[in-house]
């Protein structure tokens, strides 16, 4: 059976060292200095108002009802679901109870929902601008080198991601450019910024992502979004939930199992 010749590619392993070492040093460093830059810029968190903190616990009261119903009883789903039901769709919940029906205000006008935003985009710029400068400046250094080669092998699926920059057809995909490596210090360098700030740190890019994208109360209650509509929403959710629960006949089970 013949074998595939192994490829080899003649370089200079200088690149290996004046690349690759210089383009992972700047990632962590930007990687630190967009942590403190966002401490520096973040604002002093302003104490919730009591009746604000019960319309965004109870909405989620209610959620977590209608996920984890399984584990209650009939009559102690019913009466729970009975009794949030009605506090929805009679407003016993909301925040400012007399505006209900009316349209929501403005976001723009509503200092909180201003800083808000400002605090999203000061997030925003702080990852833009960082990622803009490396950029250009690998691009002007470094585009078009191959700093180093995977020692396991790789399908051809993944040669669009390891060799940014270096247009040819016929080159092994464990080969690797020095901008796909950037690409992959911008998603592997999580466990590094644990180590060295913390688990809670704001330099790690995919962290800050999927944080923004996350169900939180705040987002729920966002600008422009109505509680009274979300109520009555999550109300019509319990009211069609079809209950079953883990514990119906766990007797029978328990006992048909040490039977066996």
């Amino acid at each position: 059976m013949a074998q595939v010749p192994v490829q080899t590619i003649h370089r200079d392993p200088q690149l290996f060292y004046w690349i690759l070492f210089p383009i992972t040093i700047v990632m962590i460093l930007t990687g630190v200095l967009r942590h403190y830059a966002s401490v520096l810029m973040a604002s002093a968190p302003k104490r919730l108002e009591q009746k604000a903190m019960r319309e965004q616990r109870r909405l989620i009261h209610g959620m977590n009802l209608r996920g984890n119903f399984h584990v209650l009883s009939q009559r102690s789903f019913a009466t729970r679901r009975d009794a949030l039901i009605t506090a929805y769709e009679s407003g016993t919940y909301l925040k400012d109870p007399e505006r209900r029906g009316q349209a929501p205000p403005n976001p723009m006008s509503d200092p909180s929902s201003m800083e808000g935003m400002m605090g999203m985009m000061k997030n925003q710029m702080a990852m833009i601008i960082p990622n803009t400068l490396i950029m250009s400046w690998i691009n002007a250094f470094f585009s078009g080198y191959v700093i180093m080669k995977l020692p396991f092998p790789l399908t051809i699926k993944f040669k669009s991601m390891l060799q940014a920059g270096v247009a040819t057809k016929d080159m092994d995909p464990r080969w690797m450019s020095s901008i796909s490596w950037y690409f992959l210090c911008i998603f592997g360098l999580q466990s590094v910024f644990n180590f060295l700030l913390g688990s809670d740190n704001a330099a790690s890019q995919m962290a800050q992502q999927m944080g923004q994208m996350g169900p939180q109360a705040g987002q729920m209650f966002g600008p422009g979004v109505d509680p009274d509509k979300q109520f009555l929403a999550e109300a019509e959710n319990l009211a069609v939930v079809e209950h079953h629960s883990v514990l119906d006949g766990v007797e029978q089970r328990l006992l048909e199992g040490i039977k066996v």
